[in-house]
Protein backbone atom coordinates (compact mmCIF):
# COMPACT_ATOMS: atom_id res chain seq x y z
CA UNK A 1 0.00 0.00 0.00
CA UNK A 2 1.17 3.62 -0.47
CA UNK A 3 3.24 5.03 2.37
CA UNK A 4 0.92 7.30 4.37
CA UNK A 5 3.53 8.36 6.91
CA UNK A 6 4.52 11.99 7.17
CA UNK A 7 8.03 12.63 5.91
CA UNK A 8 10.61 14.67 7.77
CA UNK A 9 10.09 17.52 5.30
CA UNK A 10 6.30 17.38 5.55
CA UNK A 11 4.45 20.63 5.98
CA UNK A 12 0.81 20.64 7.10
CA UNK A 13 -1.49 23.27 5.62
CA UNK A 14 -4.68 24.30 7.40
CA UNK A 15 -6.66 25.03 4.22
CA UNK A 16 -6.53 24.02 0.58
CA UNK A 17 -5.93 27.61 -0.54
CA UNK A 18 -2.98 27.96 1.82
CA UNK A 19 -1.50 24.79 0.33
CA UNK A 20 -1.90 26.14 -3.20
CA UNK A 21 -0.14 29.38 -2.25
CA UNK A 22 2.40 28.03 0.18
CA UNK A 23 3.73 24.68 -1.04
CA UNK A 24 7.35 24.95 -2.15
CA UNK A 25 9.71 22.64 -4.01
CA UNK A 26 11.73 22.26 -0.80
CA UNK A 27 8.63 20.71 0.83
CA UNK A 28 8.52 17.86 -1.69
CA UNK A 29 10.15 14.63 -0.53
CA UNK A 30 12.77 13.27 -2.98
CA UNK A 31 10.59 10.33 -4.02
CA UNK A 32 7.71 12.70 -4.79
CA UNK A 33 10.00 14.73 -7.07
CA UNK A 34 11.08 11.52 -8.79
CA UNK A 35 7.47 10.46 -9.22
CA UNK A 36 6.61 13.83 -10.74
CA UNK A 37 9.35 13.44 -13.34
CA UNK A 38 8.15 9.91 -14.14
CA UNK A 39 4.60 11.17 -14.57
CA UNK A 40 5.83 14.00 -16.78
CA UNK A 41 7.87 11.80 -19.12
CA UNK A 42 5.07 9.25 -19.38
CA UNK A 43 2.53 11.95 -20.27
CA UNK A 44 4.83 13.37 -22.93
CA UNK A 45 5.18 9.97 -24.58
CA UNK A 46 1.43 9.46 -24.61
CA UNK A 47 0.94 12.98 -25.99
CA UNK A 48 3.34 12.28 -28.85
CA UNK A 49 1.44 9.14 -29.80
CA UNK A 50 -1.85 11.01 -29.43
CA UNK A 51 -0.90 13.50 -32.14
CA UNK A 52 -1.45 10.77 -34.72
CA UNK A 53 -5.11 10.36 -33.84
CA UNK A 54 -8.02 11.98 -35.64
CA UNK A 55 -9.40 13.20 -32.30
CA UNK A 56 -6.25 15.21 -31.64
CA UNK A 57 -6.24 16.70 -35.12
CA UNK A 58 -9.84 17.86 -34.80
CA UNK A 59 -9.32 19.31 -31.31
CA UNK A 60 -6.13 21.18 -32.20
CA UNK A 61 -7.66 22.70 -35.33
CA UNK A 62 -10.75 23.70 -33.38
CA UNK A 63 -8.70 25.33 -30.64
CA UNK A 64 -6.49 27.21 -33.11
CA UNK A 65 -9.45 28.52 -35.09
CA UNK A 66 -12.23 28.93 -32.53
CA UNK A 67 -10.65 29.11 -29.05
CA UNK A 68 -8.34 31.97 -29.95
CA UNK A 69 -6.98 34.50 -27.53
CA UNK A 70 -6.29 38.16 -28.20
CA UNK A 71 -3.94 39.44 -25.51
CA UNK A 72 -2.82 36.13 -24.00
CA UNK A 73 -2.13 33.09 -26.15
CA UNK A 74 -0.11 29.91 -25.89
CA UNK A 75 1.19 27.29 -28.30
CA UNK A 76 -0.60 23.96 -28.46
CA UNK A 77 1.27 20.86 -27.27
CA UNK A 78 3.18 19.21 -30.15
CA UNK A 79 1.28 21.38 -32.62
CA UNK A 80 2.84 24.86 -32.50
CA UNK A 81 -0.26 26.83 -33.46
CA UNK A 82 -1.51 29.40 -30.98
CA UNK A 83 -4.81 29.50 -29.13
CA UNK A 84 -6.07 31.20 -26.02
CA UNK A 85 -4.61 29.81 -22.78
CA UNK A 86 -7.74 27.74 -22.12
CA UNK A 87 -7.89 26.65 -25.76
CA UNK A 88 -4.29 25.41 -25.75
CA UNK A 89 -4.96 23.50 -22.54
CA UNK A 90 -8.08 21.94 -24.09
CA UNK A 91 -6.24 20.79 -27.21
CA UNK A 92 -3.28 19.38 -25.29
CA UNK A 93 -5.45 17.44 -22.87
CA UNK A 94 -7.55 16.04 -25.72
CA UNK A 95 -4.36 14.91 -27.47
CA UNK A 96 -3.17 13.01 -24.39
CA UNK A 97 -6.64 11.60 -23.77
CA UNK A 98 -6.78 10.30 -27.36
CA UNK A 99 -4.36 7.49 -26.45
CA UNK A 100 -5.49 5.77 -23.27
CA UNK A 101 -1.98 5.18 -21.98
CA UNK A 102 -1.62 7.92 -19.35
CA UNK A 103 -1.33 7.56 -15.60
CA UNK A 104 -4.27 7.43 -13.21
CA UNK A 105 -5.46 6.78 -9.67
CA UNK A 106 -7.51 3.78 -8.59
CA UNK A 107 -9.90 5.58 -6.24
CA UNK A 108 -10.65 8.38 -8.70
CA UNK A 109 -11.29 5.84 -11.45
CA UNK A 110 -9.65 8.40 -13.69
CA UNK A 111 -6.76 10.66 -14.54
CA UNK A 112 -5.24 13.89 -13.22
CA UNK A 113 -2.06 14.50 -15.22
CA UNK A 114 -3.80 14.43 -18.60
CA UNK A 115 -5.30 17.85 -17.82
CA UNK A 116 -2.72 19.26 -15.39
CA UNK A 117 0.26 19.07 -17.76
CA UNK A 118 -1.35 20.82 -20.78
CA UNK A 119 -2.80 23.49 -18.50
CA UNK A 120 0.61 24.08 -16.92
CA UNK A 121 2.34 24.22 -20.31
CA UNK A 122 -0.21 26.73 -21.61
CA UNK A 123 0.24 28.89 -18.52
CA UNK A 124 4.03 28.82 -18.82
CA UNK A 125 3.98 29.68 -22.52
CA UNK A 126 1.19 32.21 -22.21
CA UNK A 127 0.28 34.22 -19.15
CA UNK A 128 3.41 33.35 -17.20
CA UNK A 129 6.04 33.37 -19.95
CA UNK A 130 7.66 36.62 -18.80
CA UNK A 131 8.08 35.47 -15.20
CA UNK A 132 11.07 33.69 -13.74
CA UNK A 133 9.68 30.18 -13.34
CA UNK A 134 12.30 27.44 -13.33
CA UNK A 135 12.41 23.68 -13.31
CA UNK A 136 11.79 23.40 -9.58
CA UNK A 137 8.62 25.49 -9.67
CA UNK A 138 7.39 23.62 -12.76
CA UNK A 139 7.65 20.29 -10.91
CA UNK A 140 6.16 21.90 -7.81
CA UNK A 141 3.13 23.08 -9.80
CA UNK A 142 2.75 19.71 -11.52
CA UNK A 143 2.75 17.98 -8.13
CA UNK A 144 0.35 20.56 -6.72
CA UNK A 145 -2.05 19.89 -9.59
CA UNK A 146 -1.95 16.15 -9.01
CA UNK A 147 -2.61 16.59 -5.30
CA UNK A 148 -5.60 18.89 -5.72
CA UNK A 149 -7.15 17.03 -8.65
CA UNK A 150 -6.78 13.58 -7.12
CA UNK A 151 -8.18 14.73 -3.79
CA UNK A 152 -11.12 16.33 -5.58
CA UNK A 153 -11.84 13.13 -7.48
CA UNK A 154 -11.85 10.75 -4.52
CA UNK A 155 -14.56 12.54 -2.49
CA UNK A 156 -16.61 13.23 -5.59
CA UNK A 157 -16.87 9.50 -6.22
CA UNK A 158 -17.57 8.90 -2.54
CA UNK A 159 -20.37 11.47 -2.23
CA UNK A 160 -22.31 11.53 -5.51
CA UNK A 161 -24.28 8.61 -6.97
CA UNK A 162 -23.15 8.84 -10.59
CA UNK A 163 -19.74 8.03 -12.03
CA UNK A 164 -18.49 11.21 -13.72
CA UNK A 165 -15.64 11.70 -16.15
CA UNK A 166 -12.20 12.87 -15.01
CA UNK A 167 -12.81 16.36 -16.42
CA UNK A 168 -15.34 16.92 -13.66
CA UNK A 169 -12.61 16.98 -11.04
CA UNK A 170 -9.24 17.46 -12.79
CA UNK A 171 -10.60 20.91 -13.71
CA UNK A 172 -10.19 21.82 -10.02
CA UNK A 173 -6.50 20.89 -10.13
CA UNK A 174 -5.99 23.04 -13.22
CA UNK A 175 -7.67 25.99 -11.52
CA UNK A 176 -5.39 25.55 -8.51
CA UNK A 177 -2.24 25.60 -10.66
CA UNK A 178 -3.46 28.69 -12.50
CA UNK A 179 -4.33 30.41 -9.23
CA UNK A 180 -0.83 29.84 -7.92
CA UNK A 181 0.93 31.07 -11.06
CA UNK A 182 -1.35 34.10 -11.23
CA UNK A 183 -0.45 34.90 -7.59
CA UNK A 184 -4.04 34.81 -6.33
CA UNK A 185 -4.70 35.46 -2.67
CA UNK A 186 -6.47 32.71 -0.75
CA UNK A 187 -9.94 34.18 -1.20
CA UNK A 188 -9.54 34.31 -4.99
CA UNK A 189 -8.21 30.75 -5.07
CA UNK A 190 -11.34 29.62 -3.25
CA UNK A 191 -13.50 31.34 -5.87
CA UNK A 192 -11.53 29.77 -8.74
CA UNK A 193 -11.91 26.28 -7.28
CA UNK A 194 -15.63 26.85 -6.85
CA UNK A 195 -16.07 28.01 -10.45
CA UNK A 196 -14.07 25.06 -11.75
CA UNK A 197 -16.08 22.55 -9.78
CA UNK A 198 -19.43 24.03 -10.83
CA UNK A 199 -18.56 24.31 -14.53
CA UNK A 200 -16.57 21.07 -14.67
CA UNK A 201 -18.00 18.63 -17.25
CA UNK A 202 -19.97 16.04 -15.31
CA UNK A 203 -20.08 13.66 -18.23
CA UNK A 204 -21.58 10.24 -17.50
CA UNK A 205 -18.52 8.06 -17.86
CA UNK A 206 -20.42 4.80 -18.20
CA UNK A 207 -21.88 6.05 -21.48
CA UNK A 208 -18.48 6.33 -23.14
CA UNK A 209 -17.40 2.99 -21.65
CA UNK A 210 -20.47 1.30 -23.18
CA UNK A 211 -20.28 3.16 -26.50
CA UNK A 212 -16.76 4.53 -27.01
CA UNK A 213 -16.23 7.83 -28.83
CA UNK A 214 -13.84 10.75 -28.94
CA UNK A 215 -15.35 12.40 -25.86
CA UNK A 216 -13.28 9.90 -23.85
CA UNK A 217 -12.76 11.05 -20.24
CA UNK A 218 -13.75 14.69 -20.65
CA UNK A 219 -10.27 15.89 -19.73
CA UNK A 220 -10.01 18.35 -22.60
CA UNK A 221 -12.92 20.31 -21.20
CA UNK A 222 -11.61 19.76 -17.67
CA UNK A 223 -8.42 21.60 -18.60
CA UNK A 224 -10.38 24.30 -20.43
CA UNK A 225 -12.73 24.83 -17.48
CA UNK A 226 -9.88 24.98 -14.96
CA UNK A 227 -8.10 27.75 -16.86
CA UNK A 228 -11.37 29.57 -17.57
CA UNK A 229 -12.26 29.45 -13.86
CA UNK A 230 -9.00 31.15 -12.94
CA UNK A 231 -9.45 33.86 -15.58
CA UNK A 232 -12.99 34.54 -14.39
CA UNK A 233 -11.90 34.65 -10.75
CA UNK A 234 -9.12 37.06 -11.70
CA UNK A 235 -11.80 39.49 -12.89
CA UNK A 236 -13.95 39.07 -9.77
CA UNK A 237 -16.33 36.32 -10.91
CA UNK A 238 -17.45 34.27 -7.89
CA UNK A 239 -18.06 30.55 -7.52
CA UNK A 240 -17.44 29.46 -3.93
CA UNK A 241 -17.84 27.11 -2.31
CA UNK A 242 -16.51 24.03 -4.08
CA UNK A 243 -18.41 21.41 -2.11
CA UNK A 244 -15.98 18.68 -3.17
CA UNK A 245 -13.31 20.71 -1.38
CA UNK A 246 -15.21 22.45 1.41
CA UNK A 247 -18.27 20.33 2.08
CA UNK A 248 -18.63 18.90 5.57
CA UNK A 249 -18.59 15.33 4.28
CA UNK A 250 -15.54 15.90 2.08
CA UNK A 251 -13.31 17.84 4.49
CA UNK A 252 -11.64 14.68 5.85
CA UNK A 253 -10.14 14.00 2.43
CA UNK A 254 -8.13 17.22 2.63
CA UNK A 255 -6.73 17.18 6.18
CA UNK A 256 -3.38 15.59 5.32
CA UNK A 257 -2.27 17.99 2.57
CA UNK A 258 1.50 18.23 2.73
CA UNK A 259 1.89 15.00 4.68
CA UNK A 260 0.32 12.38 2.40
CA UNK A 261 1.27 12.69 -1.27
CA UNK A 262 -1.38 11.33 -3.59
CA UNK A 263 0.99 11.55 -6.55
CA UNK A 264 2.76 8.56 -5.03
CA UNK A 265 -0.41 6.53 -5.56
CA UNK A 266 -0.70 7.10 -9.30
CA UNK A 267 -0.46 4.03 -11.50
CA UNK A 268 1.28 3.82 -14.86
CA UNK A 269 -0.20 1.84 -17.72
CA UNK A 270 1.72 -0.90 -19.44
CA UNK A 271 -0.69 -0.76 -22.39
CA UNK A 272 -2.58 2.10 -24.11
CA UNK A 273 -6.08 0.85 -23.30
CA UNK A 274 -8.55 1.30 -20.46
CA UNK A 275 -7.09 0.26 -17.11
CA UNK A 276 -10.05 -2.01 -16.55
CA UNK A 277 -9.01 -4.23 -19.48
CA UNK A 278 -5.39 -4.56 -18.44
CA UNK A 279 -5.72 -7.37 -15.86
CA UNK A 280 -7.19 -9.61 -18.57
CA UNK A 281 -4.39 -8.66 -20.96
CA UNK A 282 -1.83 -9.58 -18.29
CA UNK A 283 -3.57 -12.91 -17.67
CA UNK A 284 -3.76 -13.77 -21.37
CA UNK A 285 -0.14 -12.92 -22.09
CA UNK A 286 1.02 -14.86 -19.00
CA UNK A 287 -0.77 -18.02 -20.21
CA UNK A 288 0.65 -17.59 -23.70
CA UNK A 289 4.20 -17.09 -22.43
CA UNK A 290 3.95 -20.06 -20.10
CA UNK A 291 2.61 -22.53 -22.66
CA UNK A 292 3.99 -21.15 -25.90
CA UNK A 293 0.93 -21.48 -28.15
CA UNK A 294 0.00 -19.28 -31.11
CA UNK A 295 -3.22 -17.44 -31.76
CA UNK A 296 -3.96 -19.85 -34.60
CA UNK A 297 -4.06 -22.68 -32.03
CA UNK A 298 -6.89 -21.13 -29.99
CA UNK A 299 -10.42 -22.53 -30.17
CA UNK A 300 -12.01 -20.51 -27.36
CA UNK A 301 -11.16 -17.81 -24.80
CA UNK A 302 -13.06 -17.20 -21.57
CA UNK A 303 -12.45 -14.06 -19.51
CA UNK A 304 -13.58 -13.51 -15.91
CA UNK A 305 -13.31 -10.00 -14.49
CA UNK A 306 -15.18 -7.36 -12.52
CA UNK A 307 -18.49 -5.93 -13.70
CA UNK A 308 -17.16 -2.67 -15.12
CA UNK A 309 -14.50 -4.45 -17.17
CA UNK A 310 -17.00 -6.93 -18.58
CA UNK A 311 -19.21 -4.03 -19.69
CA UNK A 312 -16.42 -2.20 -21.56
CA UNK A 313 -17.49 -1.57 -25.13
CA UNK A 314 -20.58 -3.68 -24.64
CA UNK A 315 -22.59 -1.66 -27.15
CA UNK A 316 -20.01 -1.23 -29.91
CA UNK A 317 -19.60 -4.80 -31.20
CA UNK A 318 -16.52 -5.27 -33.39
CA UNK A 319 -14.14 -2.29 -32.94
CA UNK A 320 -13.93 -0.01 -35.97
CA UNK A 321 -12.12 2.98 -34.41
CA UNK A 322 -9.19 3.41 -32.05
CA UNK A 323 -11.66 4.63 -29.42
CA UNK A 324 -13.58 1.35 -29.76
CA UNK A 325 -10.33 -0.57 -29.32
CA UNK A 326 -9.19 1.37 -26.26
CA UNK A 327 -12.53 1.06 -24.44
CA UNK A 328 -12.97 -2.66 -25.01
CA UNK A 329 -12.20 -5.81 -23.07
CA UNK A 330 -12.37 -8.22 -25.99
CA UNK A 331 -10.16 -6.33 -28.41
CA UNK A 332 -7.05 -5.75 -26.23
CA UNK A 333 -7.01 -9.41 -25.20
CA UNK A 334 -7.45 -10.56 -28.80
CA UNK A 335 -4.75 -8.21 -30.09
CA UNK A 336 -2.31 -9.20 -27.33
CA UNK A 337 -2.76 -12.89 -28.13
CA UNK A 338 -2.40 -12.35 -31.88
CA UNK A 339 0.53 -9.92 -31.88
CA UNK A 340 2.20 -10.93 -28.60
CA UNK A 341 2.23 -7.29 -27.49
CA UNK A 342 -0.10 -4.32 -27.10
CA UNK A 343 1.13 -0.84 -27.97
CA UNK A 344 -0.11 2.24 -29.81
CA UNK A 345 0.25 0.48 -33.17
CA UNK A 346 -1.96 -2.39 -32.01
CA UNK A 347 -4.86 -0.05 -31.21
CA UNK A 348 -4.48 1.77 -34.54
CA UNK A 349 -6.82 1.36 -37.49
CA UNK A 350 -4.77 -1.06 -39.65
CA UNK A 351 -4.55 -3.64 -36.85
CA UNK A 352 -8.28 -3.47 -36.08
CA UNK A 353 -9.03 -5.18 -39.38
CA UNK A 354 -6.59 -8.06 -38.90
CA UNK A 355 -8.47 -11.27 -39.83
CA UNK A 356 -6.99 -13.27 -36.97
CA UNK A 357 -7.99 -10.59 -34.44
CA UNK A 358 -11.51 -10.58 -35.88
CA UNK A 359 -11.68 -14.35 -35.54
CA UNK A 360 -10.50 -14.13 -31.94
CA UNK A 361 -13.24 -11.65 -31.09
CA UNK A 362 -15.82 -14.21 -32.18
CA UNK A 363 -14.57 -17.00 -29.92
CA UNK A 364 -14.53 -15.06 -26.64
CA UNK A 365 -16.91 -15.34 -23.69
CA UNK A 366 -17.01 -12.78 -20.88
CA UNK A 367 -18.20 -13.57 -17.36
CA UNK A 368 -18.49 -11.36 -14.30
CA UNK A 369 -16.67 -12.63 -11.23
CA UNK A 370 -18.61 -11.43 -8.17
CA UNK A 371 -15.55 -11.52 -5.93
CA UNK A 372 -13.58 -9.32 -8.34
CA UNK A 373 -16.53 -6.90 -8.55
CA UNK A 374 -16.52 -6.49 -4.77
CA UNK A 375 -12.84 -5.56 -4.80
CA UNK A 376 -13.25 -2.83 -7.45
CA UNK A 377 -12.17 0.01 -7.67
CA UNK A 378 -9.35 -0.37 -5.16
CA UNK A 379 -8.30 -3.61 -6.86
CA UNK A 380 -8.84 -4.81 -10.46
CA UNK A 381 -8.56 -8.55 -11.21
CA UNK A 382 -9.10 -10.94 -14.10
CA UNK A 383 -8.58 -14.57 -15.00
CA UNK A 384 -8.37 -16.02 -18.51
CA UNK A 385 -9.03 -19.55 -19.73
CA UNK A 386 -7.80 -20.59 -23.17
CA UNK A 387 -9.01 -23.75 -24.92
CA UNK A 388 -6.73 -24.93 -27.72
CA UNK A 389 -7.75 -26.79 -30.86
CA UNK A 390 -5.96 -29.90 -29.58
CA UNK A 391 -8.38 -30.05 -26.63
CA UNK A 392 -6.12 -28.66 -23.92
CA UNK A 393 -7.58 -26.08 -21.51
CA UNK A 394 -5.14 -23.59 -19.98
CA UNK A 395 -6.12 -21.37 -17.04
CA UNK A 396 -4.20 -18.32 -15.86
CA UNK A 397 -3.57 -17.29 -12.31
CA UNK A 398 -5.71 -14.34 -11.16
CA UNK A 399 -3.96 -11.26 -12.55
CA UNK A 400 -3.83 -7.58 -11.68
CA UNK A 401 -2.80 -4.73 -13.92
CA UNK A 402 0.86 -3.85 -13.56
CA UNK A 403 2.03 -0.32 -12.84
CA UNK A 404 0.42 0.39 -9.47
CA UNK A 405 2.57 1.30 -6.44
CA UNK A 406 2.05 -2.27 -5.20
CA UNK A 407 2.95 -3.81 -8.58
CA UNK A 408 5.14 -1.17 -10.23
CA UNK A 409 6.61 -0.97 -13.68
CA UNK A 410 10.40 -0.91 -13.56
CA UNK A 411 12.12 2.34 -14.46
CA UNK A 412 13.54 0.68 -17.56
CA UNK A 413 10.11 -0.46 -18.68
CA UNK A 414 8.66 3.04 -18.26
CA UNK A 415 11.54 4.45 -20.26
CA UNK A 416 11.04 1.87 -22.99
CA UNK A 417 7.33 2.74 -23.10
CA UNK A 418 8.17 6.43 -23.52
CA UNK A 419 10.48 5.78 -26.47
CA UNK A 420 8.07 3.32 -28.06
CA UNK A 421 5.39 6.02 -28.06
CA UNK A 422 7.53 9.10 -28.74
CA UNK A 423 10.23 7.98 -31.15
CA UNK A 424 7.98 7.18 -34.16
CA UNK A 425 6.51 10.68 -33.90
CA UNK A 426 9.43 12.83 -32.73
CA UNK A 427 12.46 10.88 -33.91
CA UNK A 428 15.11 9.46 -31.60
CA UNK A 429 17.26 12.63 -31.16
CA UNK A 430 14.31 14.82 -30.13
CA UNK A 431 12.89 12.13 -27.86
CA UNK A 432 16.29 11.80 -26.15
CA UNK A 433 16.61 15.58 -25.71
CA UNK A 434 13.21 15.70 -24.06
CA UNK A 435 14.15 12.86 -21.71
CA UNK A 436 17.32 14.70 -20.64
CA UNK A 437 15.48 18.00 -20.16
CA UNK A 438 12.80 16.34 -18.01
CA UNK A 439 15.53 14.96 -15.77
CA UNK A 440 17.21 18.39 -15.62
CA UNK A 441 14.08 19.91 -14.08
CA UNK A 442 14.79 18.32 -10.72
CA UNK A 443 18.05 20.31 -10.65
CA UNK A 444 16.17 23.50 -11.51
CA UNK A 445 17.39 23.59 -15.11
CA UNK A 446 16.08 23.10 -18.62
CA UNK A 447 12.54 24.45 -18.56
CA UNK A 448 12.82 26.98 -21.43
CA UNK A 449 14.41 24.36 -23.66
CA UNK A 450 11.80 21.76 -22.67
CA UNK A 451 8.96 24.13 -23.48
CA UNK A 452 10.42 24.68 -26.95
CA UNK A 453 10.65 20.93 -27.55
CA UNK A 454 7.07 20.29 -26.39
CA UNK A 455 5.41 23.24 -28.09
CA UNK A 456 6.86 22.79 -31.57
CA UNK A 457 4.99 20.61 -34.09
CA UNK A 458 5.49 16.87 -33.75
Amino acid sequence: MPDDRATEAATAFPEVASFVRGIAFADLPPDVVSQATRCLLDLIGVAAAGTRTRASGIACSYAASQLCGRDETARILFDGRRAGIAGAAFAGATTIDAIDGHDGHALTKGHAGVAILPALLALCDGAYRNHAIGGHEFLNCLTLGYEIATRAGIPQHATVPEYHCSGSWNSIGCAAVAGRLLSFDEARIVEALGIAEYFGPRGQMVRTCDTPSMVKDGSGWGAHVGITAAWLAREGFTGAPAVTVEGADTKPYWTDLGTRWRIREQYFKAYPVCRWAQPAVEAALAVQREHGFFAEDIAHVSIESFREAIALGSQCGIPNTTEDAQYSLRYPVAAALVFGRLGAEEVGLPKLADPLVRRMLGIMALTENAEYSCLFPAERWARVQVTLSDGRTLVSQPAEARGSPENPLATGELRAKYFELAEPVLGRPRAERIERLVDDLRHGDGLPQLLEELLQPA
